[in-house]
């Protein structure tokens, strides 16, 4: 009999699947019936939310800090098609928060001024990267909040930057700037003033100006969805956006300063070359829990007039990867999501842990390494991975962008798998999901509703997890 995602997660708080027991559950015949584990309770069973927006385990709550439409402190509108985030120290103990809105021209409602032109007289035109001919500027950009972890309570809301298209996901850097990243390739034209497909950088303060639009151009132009930072070297990762996308590093010229220039490559698995990583055959690939040794090769003609880097890369030895979204740099590793990779297309993870002599010469010597961390293939388990973070103790926090019910999926150092909160109030895709800098507070969106949340409890629990 086939149990359906919502039968068996309403049976279930939880799953154990230590990942050599990934490994020994999962490395089944092709055509095997997909099959479950035992069930644990991670955090507890999740508590249906009398408000019907959130649910959580027993001891946790969540305040609603941000709706689409509510008028910010810079008189503008909080922005619709919130998505990647990360937080940041701020002053006095307070977190900064600054938040992606993936939003194009076919929804500039969802803009920060909605339905009303005459607030664009809130905005410094001369910090619009993209003001679409005289027209509406495009309305992507990132949004920055003030809040107060201590209170549990927002103390400031302002946009942050402006003019750009569809800024998907992103990343934190060590220098206290936020990535946001394009997740299109619109090309300068009749509609547009200038090229898309950049990542801009975005100061994490709570201040009064917009951030400079300049695009980082050395970085790549691609479908952008996220990236991380080896602290230690600087360098920067990127993932990919696309069914055949690669995975790219970027070392820049100069440490903390992307706009320096710098070299872009992409990831090749050594001995393997034009590796195929989707899984999607019914011959695996790349089986779990494999280490292989990581080569990367220089990619040439960054901006991409024809958007063709991936086709270039994987001819020239990259491997390939099925959709590469939510990226996070943890303790000495670097995490990413393959939202349609495995048999079943329910997504991957990956850890990649760089060389103790990232970016040198000595790399040769001493590589970097990749192994497939994460492939339930099952819908039950992980239904598209997207954002994704590393929690204060060391769990991933998976946010859910699949078919059904959506959720918040946590994986423990030591292989366990557990569903910690749950969207109650549509199918829409969680994401942005990170911890404020004291550990207190995690923060979601619920992006098609334009709800941000921050969820607070008993982390300490997590220990025993």
């Amino acid at each position: 009999m086939s149990i359906t995602r919502r039968q068996f997660l309403r049976s279930s708080g939880a799953i154990t699947l230590g990942f050599a027991g990934v490994h020994r559950l999962f490395q089944q015949k092709a055509n095997a019936t997909p099959q479950h584990a035992d069930i644990a309770d991670g955090f507890g069973p999740l508590v249906k939310d009398p408000e019907g927006i959130f649910d959580l385990p027993e001891g946790f709550r969540y305040n609603v800090i941000a709706r689409v439409g509510d008028e910010m402190n810079d008189g503008l509108l909080v922005p619709g098609l919130a998505d990647g985030m990360a937080a940041f120290a701020g002053p006095t103990g307070r977190t900064v928060l600054v938040c992606n809105h993936e939003i194009k021209t076919d929804n500039m409602a969802l803009g920060p001024w909605g339905d009303e032109p005459s607030r664009l007289a809130q905005i410094d035109l001369t910090r619009v990267y993209d003001g679409r001919h005289g027209k509406t500027p495009c309305p992507g950009g990132t949004t920055t909040l003030l809040y107060n972890t201590e209170a549990q309570r927002l103390e400031g809301h302002k946009l942050s930057l402006i003019g750009t298209l569809k800024n998907c996901a992103g990343g934190p850097t060590p220098w206290n700037t936020w990535v946001s990243c394009e997740e299109t390739v619109e090309r300068a034209d009749g509609e547009y003033d200038n090229d898309h497909g950049y990542n801009f950088e975005v100061p994490a303060r709570y201040g009064a100006k917009l951030a400079d639009p300049v695009p980082l151009k050395a970085m790549g132009r691609f479908n952008h969805e996220a990236i991380a930072v080896e602290p230690k070297s600087g360098i920067v990762y990127e993932t990919e956006d696309r069914e055949d996308g690669l995975i790219y590093r970027f070392i820049p010229k100069e440490r903390a300063n992307l706009g320096s220039g710098g070299q872009l490559q992409a990831m090749v698995i050594r001995d393997r070359a034009s590796l195929d990583t989707r899984n999607w055959s019914d011959e695996r690939e790349v089986p779990l829990n494999e280490i292989m040794a990581v080569d990367w090769i220089d990619i040439e003609n960054v901006e991409s007039p024809r958007d063709d880097l991936r086709f270039a890369g994987f001819d020239a030895g990259a491997c390939r990867f099925a959709r590469g979204e939510g990226m996070w740099t943890g303790a000495g590793e670097i995490f990413f999501a393959c939202t349609s990779g495995g048999r079943e297309r329910k997504g991957q993870i990956w850890r990649y842990i760089p060389s103790n002599v990232e970016g040198t010469p000595d790399e040769a010597k001493n590589p970097g390494t990749l192994e497939l961390f994460v492939e339930p293939n099952d819908g039950g388990i992980i239904d598209n991975a997207d954002n994704i973070t590393v929690a204060p103790w060391g769990d991933l926090i998976i946010c859910e962008d699949g078919d059904d019910d959506q959720y918040l999926v946590g994986v423990t150092p030591k292989g366990n798998i557990y569903h910690f909160a749950k969207n109650a109030v549509s199918d829409s895709e969680l994401a942005g999901a990170t911890f404020s800098p004291d550990g207190t507070t995690l923060f979601v969106n619920i992006q098609k509703n334009g709800l941000t949340l921050a969820i607070t409890g008993p982390w300490r629990n997590a220990q025993t997890v």
